[in-house]
């Protein structure tokens, strides 16, 4: 860290949220520390999709790239875990897992979502490989294999899920797992041709790294290549909280305007921590969304701050 006091903004979390508001507000000359505790959630895979000219590069490449572009124009960046961020002597003080504490003018929150895998032996090490998530981020990847959607908490997705699927493959399988299908569900997804196993998971088969099948409760065996789930998803928003951010009665999320700024003064957040279904690029716009408002607020406060030092 550099000597300066405080800091113009603190961006807690560099994954494409985090670092597209560091690369723009360090462009914009503001002073920027990025703390990141370098767990990124697509650690496990191999390609990230859907960013335009950045289709299937390695994501911890594509984190690298854009943590050396953001260090370019002066950004720094802090390996540490946060612990808290409360409000002292007019700014706000953000206090590590060490102790130590660092200052901001400003905080964005960046820290995206746990993914809260189900406990299926062979599931959570295939994750990101041959367990996937998400049909836009992996569905084309495993066009015309055998795919199997084991439901889960997340019912609709699931659900969901398995239709949308259907576009990669003409072998698509949809393990209930517990979901209780109603009639006209289960005639709306055996209409599209999708084949409708109501049992559960027991576990995954197949040698380390390879997957051949998802074992059932009562020993049989679907033949399966990919596996895609719709676990439950917890954003990690627990310093928003604890600044007393306004969160939605209907979805229980953080709620931010348009630019991610919460109800707290000073205080923004962006990508999956209040927007669970962002993809990257989506992320990375709503990162570069929030830097544009708070390079706005910063500027405000400063010409408030000049203009009543002159009179």
């Amino acid at each position: 860290m550099n000597k300066t006091t405080t800091y113009d903004v603190i961006i807690i979390g560099a994954g494409a949220a985090g670092l597209s508001a560091g690369l723009v507000l360090s462009r914009a000359r503001a002073d920027v520390l990025i703390v990141d505790s370098g767990q990124p959630r697509n650690a496990p895979a191999t390609q990230m999709h859907g960013f335009l000219s950045r289709d299937g590069v390695d994501p911890a490449g594509f984190l690298r790239t854009a943590r050396h572009e953001t260090e370019g124009y002066g950004g720094e960046f802090l390996a540490a875990s946060v612990a808290s961020v409360d409000t002292h002597a007019g700014s706000f003080r953000v206090t590590l897992v060490d102790a130590t504490t660092v200052r901001a003018r400003a905080i964005l929150v960046a820290t995206g979502l746990v993914d809260q895998l189900p406990l299926i032996p062979g599931l959570r090490d295939r994750w990101g490989s041959l367990v996937h998530h998400c049909p836009y981020c992996h569905g084309y990847e495993v066009r015309g294999l055998r795919i199997s959607v084991i439901g889960g908490p997340a019912r609709e997705m699931s659900i969901k899920q398995a239709g949308l699927l259907r576009r990669y493959s003409d072998a698509v399988t949809f393990i209930t797992n517990g979901i209780d299908l109603g009639p006209s569900e289960l005639s709306r997804l055996e209409a599209f041709d999708i084949h409708v196993v109501t049992a559960n998971a027991s576990h995954l088969v197949g040698a380390s790294a390879t997957l051949t099948g998802v074992a059932l409760g009562s020993g049989d065996v679907v033949p399966t290549d990919a596996v895609f789930i719709a676990p439950p998803q917890r954003p990690q928003d627990e310093l928003l909280r604890g600044l007393g951010c306004e969160t939605d009665a209907g979805t229980g999320l953080v709620r931010t305007d348009p630019f991610g700024a919460t109800n707290v003064p000073g205080v923004w957040a962006a990508g999956n921590v209040v927007t669970p279904s962002a993809q990257i690029i989506t992320a990375a716009g709503a990162g570069s969304a929030a830097a544009i408002s708070i390079n706005g607020w910063l500027l405000n406060n400063d010409l408030d701050a000049a203009t009543a030092a002159r009179q």
